[in-house]
């Protein structure tokens, strides 16, 4: 594979002095692009991060060499020469992966040569360029990286991102301008669209996570002391803190749940303040920027006509409080690659639900001359806006939660006839009825936020008791149509018509919609499409 050749190879930031940056990078009047190397100081900072297995080994050791009653001078030498080794082989290995890359900037393609072993040789046309991703961690920061990962639209699971790791800041963010052709003169309406209040860490605690977290932290931690040979500790405190609570369990169970929620609590600001500090969401000409993180750094920049909609996300504790979250629909984007976690779509933090209907509607978009968004992203609340499914969606729910509760009361009636023990034959019937009492409260909220619109660039549909998502998508970005019944939808004169897109999570329902409804809201969102599988009814003729 060998890198295109165009004319003169002009910049694509005009004539107002951006062009000899695009230059620069191109490496020539040519456009041929010379092949460049990763940044140098990256061995240093394999050099710090090796650290980290350093401690597990030196641990490990260190363990064997005290059961062997060995004296501490020599454990702590025979650490001290294993760290040596650990060190010098990441950073060979390093430094092996730094001369076998290479990486070119030409006028119609970036390219990258990688591989020790195999290699590689990774192409991707200029044109084809949706998003640009920066990202520092704390070690990366300390000797002015980033890692940049180039985005072609695609999903990142088919390996279709380009990722060069690492290069210098100031190359990254030169690489980052030139890659989305940064050029072009302000339109109106660029410029910052959200920035960071402080006051919005007190919705960071309104998640599940902050009442689960601490468990889960405490067990990392008790393999944590595990892996260092100090398990022992690890079980006299669980012990003894089991045999307090058994002891005095009208003290002990409120105050560890206190503790617990005080913790979960803290964590769940910290954890907010690290990943959300220093946020900034912005508008450039004809892309999003979206910046945040006080020690790992992230900037994400994406092409807006790339986008296909936006989406409301509301889970059960932050609608309770008031809040929510806006995300993106865009191709490409979903859940983040490899050892990442993170829901990349993610364009703010947990925020005013006010706030975040306001700046989906901006998001979304001016409308054409003729159309509307609609009402629903534009009023905020959005519920006079969306039609109601009907009664048959709300009777299925229910059906449903009635149906699992007496399975339910049905297992418990047997084992209390099986069991024993005076306290299971009690304890148990609390399963079926905090089934039931669940059940009936998810049926209702299920059903309540049921709903749908149809405006002149979007398909609105809500859905969801515990999260509740509503989703604007663009109706252009809309392929194709998935019509569904199970054979009680079709008892109910029901359906489920799916909207399949390239961008977001494939595709978008609106459930338990009436059948007639279903199929005309289709037909209406995107004429023509669904029109040869329908049949409609024609009127009688005149004799």
């Amino acid at each position: 594979m060998t890198a295109s050749h165009t004319g003169d190879g002009r910049g694509a930031y005009g004539a107002d002095g951006r062009g000899a940056r695009r230059a620069s990078l191109v490496g020539g009047a040519d456009g041929g692009g010379s092949w460049r190397r990763l940044a140098g100081r990256s061995l240093w900072a394999s050099g710090v991060k090796s650290l980290a297995i350093v401690a597990g080994v030196v641990a490990a050791l260190a363990r064997f060499l005290v059961g062997s009653d060995w004296p501490p001078g020599g454990v702590v030498a025979v650490c001290a020469a294993a760290a040596v080794p650990v060190v010098a082989a990441v950073v060979a290995y390093d430094a092996a992966r730094l001369r076998t890359t290479r990486w070119r900037l030409t006028t119609e393609r970036l390219e990258l040569r990688s591989g020790i072993t195999v290699r590689q040789h990774r192409s991707i046309p200029l044109d084809r360029v949706r998003s640009v991703d920066l990202r520092a961690d704390p070690v990366l920061r300390l000797f002015g990286l980033t890692v940049v990962k180039v985005g072609t639209g695609e999903h990142a699971a088919e390996g279709t991102d380009l990722v060069l790791d690492p290069l210098t800041r100031h190359e990254a963010e030169s690489l980052r301008r030139t890659l989305l052709r940064q050029g072009e003169a302000p339109a109106p309406g660029d410029g910052p669209l959200m920035e960071l209040r402080w006051s919005w860490i007190r919705y960071a605690p309104l998640s599940v996570w902050t009442f689960t977290g601490t468990a889960l932290v405490l067990g990392g931690l008790y393999k944590a002391l595990d892996s260092f040979g100090v398990e022992g500790i690890a079980k006299w405190a669980a012990t003894g803190l089991w045999d307090w609570v058994t002891a005095r369990p009208l003290v002990a169970v409120p105050l560890l749940l206190a503790v617990n929620a005080t913790a979960g609590v803290l964590g769940a600001v910290l954890l907010f303040a690290e990943s959300w500090g220093r946020y900034r969401l912005e508008r450039e000409p004809g892309r999003l920027r979206l910046r945040r993180g006080l020690l790992t750094t992230r900037s994400l920049t994406l092409e807006e006509r790339r986008l296909r909609g936006v989406e409301i996300s509301e889970p059960l504790l932050l609608r309770l409080g008031g809040g929510a979250r806006v995300k993106t629909i865009a191709t490409g984007l979903g859940k983040a690659a490899e050892n990442e976690t993170e829901d990349v779509a993610a364009l703010t933090p947990p925020l005013p639900r006010a706030v975040a209907w306001r700046l989906a509607a901006e998001i979304a978009g001016t409308p054409a001359p003729g159309t509307s968004v609609p009402d629903g992203i534009s009023s905020g609340a959005g519920a006079g806006a969306l039609v109601a499914h009907p009664a048959a969606a709300r009777r299925r729910r229910v059906v449903r939660a009635l149906v699992t509760g007496a399975v339910l009361a049905a297992v418990a009636g047997a084992v209390s006839w099986l069991v024993p023990w005076s306290w299971v034959r009690v304890s148990v019937w609390a399963v079926p009825v905090v089934a039931l009492a669940f059940g009936m409260w998810a049926a209702v909220e299920g059903a309540r936020s049921l709903g749908h619109a149809l405006g002149g660039r979007h398909l609105l549909t809500r859905q969801g008791a515990v999260v509740r998502h509503t989703v604007a998508l663009d109706r252009k970005g809309i392929s194709g149509w998935t019509i569904s019944e199970s054979f009680f939808q079709r008892r109910s004169s029901l359906l489920t018509v799916s909207a399949v897109t390239a961008a977001g999570e494939g595709h978008y329902d609106v459930v338990d919609v009436g059948r007639a409804e279903g199929l005309e809201l289709a037909a209406r969102a995107v004429p023509g499409l669904l029109e040869p599988f329908l049949a409609r009814d024609k009127a009688p003729e005149n004799q």
